[in-house]
């Protein structure tokens, strides 16, 4: 990935993150059906597992990990599990576009870290990880408030 598309992805992400933190969102989870909260929770634990091995593997230089966990947080998008059609319906009711929009660029993400893992870039690999970070933070403030209300995206 050349500097150039590496500073589009980031500042995509970047207008993405800053368009869905000054919108007024209400909380996704009490929309969800038990089945898509527990996907979405199932999916979260597996990103904060893996985004913690990301991190250590980045200060310690072991590229592989990085490229394994970044590719299993790609692998993990809840929208391209096997869902049944009801339950796509309802994941679409319940979330508003601009949650799918950072889900969506949060994978991409991911991909690109993945490639850097394997590509043994360091520096990529952070800048990318801190765009990852960016994303979960807008989108916890954003449209999960309700269950992380200390996430502060600045839109008080």
């Amino acid at each position: 990935m050349t500097a150039n598309n590496l500073k589009f992805i980031g500042a995509t992400a970047l207008l993405v993150a800053l368009s869905a933190s000054v919108m007024a969102a209400e909380p996704v989870t009490p929309k969800l059906t038990d089945k898509l909260s527990q996907l979405l929770q199932q999916e979260m634990r597996s990103v904060q597992s893996a985004m913690a091995s990301i991190h250590t593997a980045m200060v310690t230089g072991e590229h592989e990990t990085v490229a394994t966990s970044a590719q299993k947080i790609h692998d993990s998008f809840i929208l391209q599990q096997e869902l049944t059609e009801q339950d796509r319906k309802d994941l679409m009711s319940a979330v508003p576009e601009g949650f799918v929009t950072l889900d969506k660029e949060f994978h991409k993400l991911a991909a690109s870290l993945a490639e850097a893992g394997r590509k043994e870039n360091t520096n990529e690999q952070r800048q990318l990880y801190d765009e990852m970070t960016r994303n979960c933070i807008a989108c916890h403030g954003t449209y999960v408030s309700d269950r992380f209300p200390g996430v502060n995206t600045g839109k008080n």
